[in-house]
């Protein structure tokens, strides 16, 4: 079969950049729909539909986008969340078409579609295979607080404001436990990667 594409997801502070990073580390080619994501919201179709949103309260002096600002008014609520997505999905799932494509013409083994809200987007449809990343919730606290240098209430409505692990668990394919000892985190994902690739020869 062509070189399958595998979404990788979990909620915020599961260890999912880690586990990408792993995937990388064994012969897969990434690519990062945050990265996207920040390209695309200073797009100006993208902007025009972020002010609407949300207002010029995120929007420097200037006119850049205050993206910090954006992330504390995005993530404050379920609802704020959605229109987020609602703005910023069509072209992220647009663009990561064009970079799995490309990815798939260099030599990997695999293409890992690195998405947060890889079910909430609809961009499962990318995919042949999805990993959710699975980590306790008080692990994914302290991790938020240390990564992102937030106050822990800050850090608890962050968390509120998306899926948590039961969520992922009900979607995925396959699960990766996030909350793994280090000296096991690689061959796990090594482990992993051979098994959804064997899967997926069987079945093509």
């Amino acid at each position: 079969m062509d070189k399958p594409v595998i979404g990788l997801t979990g909620p915020t502070g599961a260890g999912k950049t880690t586990v990408a990073a792993a995937f990388r580390r064994h012969g897969c080619a990434v690519v990062d729909a945050d990265r996207i994501a920040r390209d695309v919201v200073s797009r100006p179709q993208c902007r025009d539909g972020l002010r609407a949103a949300f207002g010029g309260e995120i929007f420097r002096r200037y006119g850049s986008l205050d993206r910090r600002k954006l992330a504390e008014v995005a993530f404050s609520s379920p609802e704020n969340t959605k229109k987020l997505n609602a703005v910023t999905h069509p072209a992220i799932i647009a663009e990561s078409e064009k970079k799995i494509a490309a990815a798939r013409a260099g030599g990997c083994r695999a293409v890992i579609l690195d998405a947060p809200l890889l079910f909430e987007s609809g961009a499962e449809r990318l995919c042949d295979a999805t990993v959710a990343v699975i980590t306790p919730d008080a692990s994914r606290l302290r991790r938020i607080i240390a990564r992102d240098g937030l106050p822990e209430a800050t850090a608890r409505v962050r968390m509120a404001a998306q899926h948590g692990n039961g969520y992922f668990r009900a979607r995925a394919d396959y699960l990766f436990d996030g909350d793994a000892e280090w000296r096991f985190f690689y061959p796990a994902a090594e482990a992993l990667l051979n098994r959804i690739l064997g899967d997926l020869n069987e079945k093509a």
